[in-house]
Formats: structure tokens, sequence, C-alpha cells
């Protein structure tokens, strides 16, 4: 099991309809399948953070956060080291309209002004009207980000499993479906076959999944996209640039860049 420290939840009243948790994540901590009965933004105050879901895999920097809605499950590790600043916000003190547009795991910008609010409503000093005033600012700077999700579902095939673990370590290997075909016994047509019934993606969709999943914590610890392009197995800069836009939904240097202030 990795590493983990057990969570130390910043004070709030009992009035108040947001709790601030703060985690402190050494290198490799990871918090494993759990649901809350409250929503969450997950926000890493430095570090990156990965929060898996059902739906996939989301990677946040400083300038990302994650809203999860009350009762999804999830799994948070720290990519390095990292300090997490969570927000747990009661359903019922949240806007109307909220169960309908915020019903899935949704990233968020992180603006200036929302990583000061963060640690703000953690002060147990608070007033009841301060923190409501705090509150309020909260719900209104959410502004969701055009960002979709990486899935890379795992086949289970002990042929495909095979291929899935190699390229895992290497996602650079160039070798084609008919070349892994001879070195784990199977034709061509089969592993493309399994991999789309297993996985429910073409096998080249799902090796550019898996290239850009492992790209994502190289760019957010400020390797250059270049070099992060070689790693991941992409002979020119523009063609991961453009790989990452149609998975992401935003070139590299948008989604891990600075937040307009």
């Amino acid at each position: 099991m990795s590493p983990s420290r057990q969570a130390t939840p910043m004070l709030v009243p009992a009035s108040g309809a947001v709790l601030v948790g703060s985690f402190d994540l050494p290198l490799g901590t990871r918090f494993d399948w759990h649901l809350h009965p409250v929503h969450q933004l997950a926000w890493a105050a430095s570090g990156v953070l990965a929060v898996t879901t059902p739906d996939g895999t989301w990677v946040l920097p400083t300038n990302r956060a994650l809203w999860l809605p009350a009762g999804v499950g999830h799994s948070t590790a720290a990519i390095g080291s990292a300090t997490m600043r969570s927000l747990y916000l009661a359903p019922a003190a949240c806007p109307p309209d909220w169960p309908a547009t915020w019903a899935r795991p949704t990233v968020v910008a992180a603006p200036p002004l929302l990583r000061e609010l963060i640690p703000y409503l953690g002060q147990e000093t608070l007033s009841p009207q301060a923190r409501a005033r705090a509150e309020a600012v909260v719900f209104d700077l959410l502004e969701p980000l055009p960002v979709t999700t990486l899935a890379v579902p795992s086949p289970h095939d002990p042929r495909t499993r095979a291929i899935s673990t190699a390229l895992t370590a290497d996602p650079a290997d160039p070798r084609t479906l008919g070349e892994w075909g001879r070195q784990v016994g199977a034709s061509e047509r089969t592993l493309a076959r399994l991999f789309r019934t297993e996985t429910g993606l073409p096998f080249g969709r799902w090796r550019t999944q898996l290239r850009i999943q492992a790209a994502l914590p190289l760019l957010a610890h400020g390797i250059a996209v270049s070099t992060v392009a070689r790693r991941v197995g992409y002979e020119s800069t523009s063609a991961f640039v453009a790989a990452f836009r149609a998975a992401v939904g935003l070139p590299p240097g948008q989604y891990f860049g600075r937040i307009r202030e």
C-alpha cells in the first residue's frame, strides 16, 4: 500500500457550508478508492494531484481543481510530493441549480482569488457572517473548463495485458500491433478485436490515450513539451500538441500555463 498520512481537517463552525481539509502528501502518497456524502473540490496548494474516478483520470496542477459530486467514488494520488487542500461542501447549502449542472466530476479553474479563499475559509476564528460572505464568493468563482478526462481502460486477456504492461512501462515503444502479435502469440486481427472489445477503443486510439496520460505528470513538473513528446513516442512536437489537444481539449501550454488573473 502506498504511503499515507491521516487527514487533518481545518476546523470550521458547524453552521458553515464549507469544510476545508488540509493534507500533506509525501512522494507516492495515495488515498485508495473512497467516496463522500458531501461534494468535494480537490485542489493542490503545491505540487500535482492525480484524481481517478470511474470516468477516468485527471492530473491537476495548482491552477486546476476538480469538482467531485457527493457519492462519486474516487482515488487521489500525489505526483511527487504535494499539499492538497480540499473544500467539502454540504449539498443542501449549494445553489439550487447545482444538482443538474454539477452532476459529474468537472475540472474548474483555480484563479488566485479562489486559491486565497480556500485557506481563508480554513480559519476557525472567522465569524459566521464573514464565513457566509466568503463561501458565497467561492460558489461564484467555480468555473467549468472545457477539459476532458483521459480514460485508459485496462485489457484483461493475457496477450493484450502483456502489451498494456509493456507500453505503460515505455509509452514510446513504436511496435505495431502486428509486431506485438509475433511476441505474444496472436494475429494482428485477433489483437485488434481484443483491444476494441476489452477497452472500447481501437488499439491506435488506446495507445494515444496512454501516451497522453503518461505525458501529463511530466508536463506538470515543467519538462519541456518537445522533451515530453519524444519521451512518450512522438517524432515531432506539433504532432504531440495536436494529439494532446484532441485528447484533453486544450493544448499543453494552456492546460498547464498561468490562468489569466
